[in-house]
């Protein structure tokens, strides 16, 4: 799609597992990997936002933070700000059970007047990591918010005009119940390679 740009946030210091998130694997493919399969079909291109040096090693066009030590918001900026298309997709790569499904469904609840659709989860916690934004207009509300010191995504999400779909738009979809699944710890890496999901690992 030349309308949708696709963004997986690999910059945070994985202090919780000890090693860096995108290189962990599941099913012989890295993290990065997985979601940026699942992008491709979907999007005019796939990059990753990082500003680690080793990050070029994933072979994905690099995407550096414009505003350093901003957490999450400070990627999600990033992507927006070198968002080509009229869309951003933006991916946590801590989220490795995602699927085009779960993105074309996105997709498919956009309306003309929303700026963001973002999901919401079964525990009725909205995901701001795994969403679809208006690259214009929400990189406008992100830099506002950054400069104004207020670095929760989520506050970005209640500031733009957002389409939420709730889990049960989205439970029918295989896998669902693993859609938002952060592996954030070696016992979340532990309990992600226990789940295996038939149609995620070949």
């Amino acid at each position: 799609m030349t309308d949708l740009e696709g963004f997986i946030l690999a910059g945070g210091a994985s202090s919780r597992m000890g090693e860096d998130k995108s290189r962990l694997r599941l099913g012989g493919r890295t993290f990065v990997e997985r979601i940026a399969e699942t992008i491709r079909p979907l999007a005019s291109r796939v990059s990753l936002v990082s500003s680690r040096p080793e990050t070029a090693s994933h072979g994905l066009p690099v995407v550096r933070d414009v505003y350093e030590a901003r957490g999450a918001l400070g990627g999600i900026h990033a992507a927006l700000a070198a968002c080509r298309a009229p869309w951003a997709l933006i991916v946590s790569c801590d989220l490795p059970f995602v699927t085009r499904e779960l993105f074309e469904r996105l997709w498919s609840l956009r309306t003309d007047e929303a700026e963001a659709v973002a999901p919401v989860q079964d525990d009725g916690r909205t995901q701001p990591l795994c969403a679809l934004y208006a690259a214009t207009s929400c990189k406008d509300l992100a830099d506002e918010l950054i400069r104004t010191d207020r670095l929760r995504p989520r506050e970005l999400l209640r500031r733009a005009r957002t389409r939420w779909v709730a889990f049960g738009e989205l439970a029918d979809l295989p896998q669902s119940a693993l859609f938002f699944e952060n592996v954030n710890t070696p016992e979340d890496y532990e309990k992600a390679k226990g789940a295996r999901p038939k149609e995620n690992l070949r």
